[in-house]
């Protein structure tokens, strides 16, 4: 439905007598009610009653469960919400040069490309094949890199693109390295045909060939997620994106991996038992040993990912003074968290994986529109010279956290929106973001890892004090005394602007979810225990 739907679009913009009559926002409104369509479509699939156990479709290429459908639905809620964030402000004493510079800029290509990212990413989850996984990422990923240049005369955003280009494909060849050697042990590219040969195989080195394919393919996949040491690229690539792109960057691609690693990491452990003892195994000498070695690499792969994540997502935001690459690091340090739940691979600990993604996605959306709502309001200035438009900041993004300097004054429903956001993210009870860390430590304990549970604490703690430097710096006041930038014989003026209903409603939405979800928790709960024990029962 999807794929049809961008054939449609595309037909439409190459048509001569519509090109430049239609206007761009119609473009966006028809992205959104597609993907809104779509997601119901899914909904309705999950009335199919065979679907618990999975249906394999396209030959195996692709095998829909439970688990598929409902992150497929989420991923189409959330991007219908990044597209109604491109929903630009009203303006009010406009001109229209102003309108022509910000209002509709890229706005065609920006709901084609999102619409791209959605459909990579949806297929992605449900991929069962090695040749699909890899089409699937490098669709969804391909189309970020493009997304990640949309403001062609920005150079900072033509620069994040191309850096985000150059490591991507590194990436990419991780992952075709890790499909090429399974490939090559195996001789099959299904994954369940694969699952079954490591369950029946008698040959260690099948198995240990088998074991470093899915090694360099987990780690490809870390570097698109921006896990530690892997992460180099995320806070540059964010800081000089714009916003809007960022939104994309920081949610879409990494719920749609950090699933599909969820799946096959569940699946390879249930058909190789890792052993509690890598040193008995190797005095044992016995192929069972072998065997569970491999897996227990893949498995420390994530546990050491998730302590570098951890740390460095924490130690190194406390220095930063720009809000985006704060908030990069910040995600760095929820990939911790999501990392370590995964790796523990006990029903607890699935449950705790899932709800964090969902905590992480509503709140950093939440917190990038907001973000995007005071950028249409602080920067909202435009300087005339002799009655001459010469300069405007209309649009422009927050760079630094020193400009959230007395919002609180002057928005303060914003401010107080952006604190709930802030809050949750450290952990602060009784919001959201609380019960998705408490879950995750909880099982990290239950499970043995005193260790990582301690290190999670501890980065918390830390990681509360750059949170909470923002709070402080929005409820400052600002010193009306000092004058505007001097423009000489210039005139400034401001622009009356005010952010979309639509734009609001989002906001406020998710804001009262993070702030109130402790009076009304059983729906997400509930929801993620669902799919957790999917994937333990099939």
């Amino acid at each position: 439905m999807l794929f049809i739907s961008i054939l449609f679009l595309i037909m439409v913009m190459a048509i001569p007598s519509l090109k430049g009559r239609v206007p761009p926002v119609l473009f966006q409104r028809l992205s959104t009610i597609i993907l809104i369509y779509a997601g119901a479509l899914s909904l309705n699939a999950l009335y199919i009653q065979s679907i618990g156990s999975g249906i394999g479709i396209y030959s195996g290429l692709f095998h829909v469960t439970l688990i598929s459908q409902f992150i497929e639905i989420f991923i189409y809620i959330i991007g219908s919400a990044i597209l109604i964030a491109r929903a630009l402000p009203v303006y009010v004493q406009i001109t229209e040069t102003l309108k022509k510079e910000f209002s509709y800029k890229y706005s065609i290509e920006y709901s084609l490309l999102i619409m791209f990212s959605t459909i990579g990413a949806s297929l992605l989850i449900s991929s069962s094949n090695l040749i699909s996984m890899y089409l699937s990422i490098e669709l969804q990923s391909f189309a970020v890199y493009i997304l990640s240049t949309l403001y062609r005369n920005s150079e900072s955003a033509t620069s994040a693109g191309l850096k985000y280009f150059l490591l991507g494909s590194l990436a990419s060849c991780f992952i075709l390295l890790g499909s090429g050697l399974i490939y090559t042990f195996s001789g099959l590219t299904n994954l369940e045909s694969i699952y079954n040969l490591i369950s029946v195989s008698q040959s260690s080195n099948i198995i240990q060939g088998i074991a470093l394919g899915f090694i360099f393919i987990f780690a490809g996949f870390l570097l698109k997620v921006a896990a530690a040491p892997l992460h180099n690229w995320a806070p540059d690539v964010y800081d000089d994106s714009p916003t809007l792109v960022t939104i994309w960057l920081t949610i879409m691609p990494k719920i749609s991996i950090l699933i599909f690693i969820l799946e096959v990491f569940t699946q390879i452990t249930s058909v190789s038992p890792i052993l509690e003892s890598i040193e008995t195994s190797l005095v044992l000498g016995s192929l069972e040993g072998m065997q569970g070695l491999g897996i227990n690499t893949i498995k420390y792969l994530l546990l050491i990912s998730s302590l570098f994540s951890l740390i460095i997502g924490t130690v190194v935001g406390l220095a930063q003074i720009r809000i985006k690459r704060l908030l990069a690091y910040s995600t760095i340090s929820h990939i911790g968290f999501i990392l370590l739940a995964l790796a523990i691979n006990s029903k607890q600990s699935i449950d705790s994986f899932i709800f964090y993604i969902f905590q992480y996605t509503l709140t950093n959306l939440n917190t990038f529109l907001i973000l995007l709502a005071i950028g249409y309001i602080l920067n909202n200035k435009t300087i005339y010279k002799k009655g001459v438009l010469i300069a405007t900041n209309i649009g422009k993004d927050i760079k630094y956290i020193s400009e959230f300097k007395g919002i609180f004054f002057s928005n303060p429903i914003l401010s107080i929106s952006l604190t709930i956001c802030l809050l949750s993210m450290a952990g602060t009870p009784p919001l959201l973001g609380f019960f998705s860390k408490q879950f995750v430590l909880y099982s990290a304990i239950e499970s043995g890892y005193y260790f990582m549970s301690i290190s999670g604490i501890l980065v918390s703690i830390i990681s509360a004090s750059y949170y909470l430097r923002i709070i402080r710096i929005l409820h400052t006041e600002i010193d009306l005394n000092k004058s505007l930038n001097d423009v000489g014989d210039s005139h400034l003026t401001n622009t009356k602007v005010s952010i979309s209903n639509i734009h609001s409603l989002t906001i406020s939405s998710l804001t009262l979810l993070i702030l109130f979800f402790i009076f009304k928790p059983s729906i997400l709960l509930k929801s993620t225990q669902l799919l957790s024990l999917s994937i333990f029962t099939n």
